[in-house]
């Protein structure tokens, strides 16, 4: 598993690559606080094979954020870019994939796209947010700055049909240039941990705390009187501003079952999976998250709100169970339902799982990015199952050197 670090100690080796010896960048935040984005990359690098064959590339990482705040942020911005050039005169950069949500990442995947394509290096734009809300409150200029940085795009990734309507009526990217390419996790072992009928109902958040992400419409749910949590363990994973909601959630009487876990690395993430009966995601804004997607790799019935891509590719009753928006009151019923309506809970999670198995394993993904890749830089990387307990190739200490700050998503990275 490719093991380089981004930053200055990688630039030799890019000084020293040769026409033969193919790469691709993934740019992206390569930090947990990267969110979903930074999974997917990672998920990415990880199943490529260990040896890249004749005729193949290596996907590398291109971290185009770094761990400091947003000012500090733009040297890492400049060392990416500077990486770009390295391995466009060392003739071994096939083309970048640029990961880009809305806000500060639009403008620094925009300065990369725009750096590209003054060097002539073919670039992937995958976008990762639900762009068209923030869009369309951007004044005139910065939409027609915004509608060009996709334009200048070889190629456009989306997650789903709705992002697709979007680049395509709203940015007017040609149809042909644009591809509907579904997120991806790991194969997951369903049903471990989980004995029917023993022990507490274990209810699991994950995903970066905020009130985007519906933690106080959670909360408040958690302390309705229509929801029996006399046998529930709620566990929330996550960075962001645990202090106010360890504070919110002691105020609202759940300090006897609700636990803060804070951010956990891919290997207790998995673990906590395993072990709880259902994930409980009630955003107000999303794509897909991949924290749903891997539930339903583990057989974990899925409760969340129906935004972005969600209702586009999940089904109400038949592989989740979706609740109403900033609604404390139906997000308290809907889990009162999974949690002990008879056969629903089980249901869910064996629906979810053979939807996983349709549609969102990890070599479908793989696959269809090479495929991108193939069309719009002449190659690919070729897919090799990731080793069991792999971890991502940025994260050597085992742990994050940042949070997330409070209300930071993927979409503003």
């Amino acid at each position: 598993m490719l093991r380089t670090r981004p930053g200055i100690d990688a630039l030799p080796a890019l000084a020293n690559a040769t026409p033969s010896e193919r790469f691709i960048y993934i740019a992206c935040p390569w930090a947990p606080l990267g969110g979903g984005m930074y999974k997917v990359a990672d998920y990415l690098i990880q199943s490529q094979t260990a040896d890249a064959a004749a005729g193949t590339a290596r996907l590398r990482p291109l971290d185009t954020r770094g761990t400091a705040g947003a000012v500090l942020s733009l040297g890492a911005l400049a060392m990416a870019l500077a990486r770009i050039a390295w391995g466009r005169i060392g003739g071994g950069l096939a083309g970048v994939h640029v990961n880009m949500g809305e806000r500060m990442s639009l403008f620094r995947k925009g300065v990369v796209i725009a750096a590209c394509r003054a060097m002539g290096v073919p670039v992937v734009l995958h976008l990762h947010a639900q762009m068209e809300t923030f869009y369309r409150t951007l004044p005139p200029l910065p939409q027609r700055l915004t509608r060009s940085v996709f334009l200048m795009a070889s190629g456009v990734v989306v997650i789903g049909p709705a992002a697709r309507r979007f680049v395509l009526d709203i940015l007017r990217v040609p149809a042909p240039r644009v591809d509907i390419v579904i997120n991806g996790v790991p194969e997951a072992v369903a049903g471990g941990g989980r004995g029917p009928g023993h022990g507490p109902r274990r209810l699991l958040f994950v995903g970066n705390l905020s009130d985007r992400k519906g933690v106080v419409d959670l909360l408040r749910a958690l302390a309705s009187p229509g929801l029996d949590t006399s046998d529930l363990q709620v566990t929330l994973v996550g960075g962001g501003d645990l202090a106010r909601y360890r504070r919110k959630a002691r105020e609202m009487g759940l300090g006897s079952f609700v636990r803060f876990e804070g951010w956990c690395d891919q290997a207790r993430t998995r673990e906590l999976l395993a072990s709880s009966h259902v994930l409980v995601l009630p955003s107000h804004d999303e794509v897909l998250p991949l924290a749903i997607l891997e539930a339903l790799a583990h057989g974990v019935a899925v409760v969340a709100t129906p935004v972005g891509e969600i209702p586009a590719l999940l089904t109400d009753g038949c592989n989740a169970l979706f609740v109403p928006l900033r609604d404390p009151a139906g997000l308290a019923a809907g889990l009162q339902r999974v949690l002990y309506e008879p056969g629903l809970r089980e249901s869910l999670g064996r629906n979810g799982r053979q939807l996983y198995e349709e549609r969102f394993g990890l070599r479908a993904f793989f696959a269809r990015v090479a495929s991108v890749h193939r069309r719009h830089f002449g190659i690919a990387a070729q897919f090799g199952e990731p080793p069991k307990g792999s971890k991502p190739v940025t994260n050597t200490a085992g742990k994050p050197t940042t949070a997330a700050p409070d209300g930071a998503t993927m979409d503003s990275l």
